[in-house]
């Protein structure tokens, strides 16, 4: 990862960890609200995974600019696997993510997909990525999506010493003790991406 050319916005993630959560959601609100959940739209989530991390839609006079330009509305996502396959995401296999890309109001997504090897782990693998990405210099918006149960504490000293000029955002099930970074809400995006609406939710509430 270290020999590769990044975007000025990236987003890390623990797919498996977002695959079992998506899982948790269907269960648990399909039982809530009374009807089928379908999988969870990839595209959708990452859109709004890159809301959360500060991203916003271009204008009409931003997508008037040169190409030097566009390159910064260009969102690097890399998605960290042992599973074969996300099953509650559609698309969801990583041989058909890998290498893709798509469109957005928010600019350009181009998808990565790294398997981690058996000389590693996905906690040591994914924090060593976190801080490839927030040492590296043209990167200055990272968003990362951590198993935060079991590594949180690894993220908050991984990313210590970050340089203060970056948006370093992550995202987890609940606010977890401060660090050098912003903090939102990981369900609020994946209920977006299965199709949950609030107001289903207040009708049960």
């Amino acid at each position: 990862m270290k020999e590769t050319k990044w975007c000025e916005n990236v987003i890390l993630v623990d797919a498996d960890y977002v695959d079992k959560v998506a899982f948790d959601l269907t269960v648990n609100f399909e039982r809530m609200i009374g009807r089928r959940i379908p999988q969870a739209d990839m595209a959708q989530w990452l859109e709004c995974v890159a809301l959360d991390g500060g991203l916003r839609p271009q204008t009409s006079d931003d997508k008037s600019q040169t190409s030097a330009l566009s390159h910064q509305s260009s969102i690097q996502a890399v998605l960290l696997h042992k599973q074969q396959k996300m099953e509650n995401f559609n698309p969801g296999a990583f041989a058909e993510l890998d290498g893709k890309a798509f469109e957005s109001r928010l600019g350009e997504f181009l998808i990565s997909c790294v398997k981690v090897e058996d000389l590693t782990t996905m906690d040591d693998l994914f924090v060593d990525s976190m801080q490839v990405l927030a040492n590296a210099e043209e990167v200055k918006r990272l968003i990362v999506v951590p198993d935060a149960e079991h590594i949180y504490n690894n993220v908050r000293e991984g990313l210590r010493h970050a340089d203060g000029e970056k948006r370093i955002t992550v995202l987890a099930m609940q606010p977890m003790q401060g660090g050098n970074f912003r903090q939102e809400i990981l369900g609020y995006s994946l209920m977006a991406a299965l199709g949950i609406k609030s107001e289903e939710l207040n009708k049960v509430s």
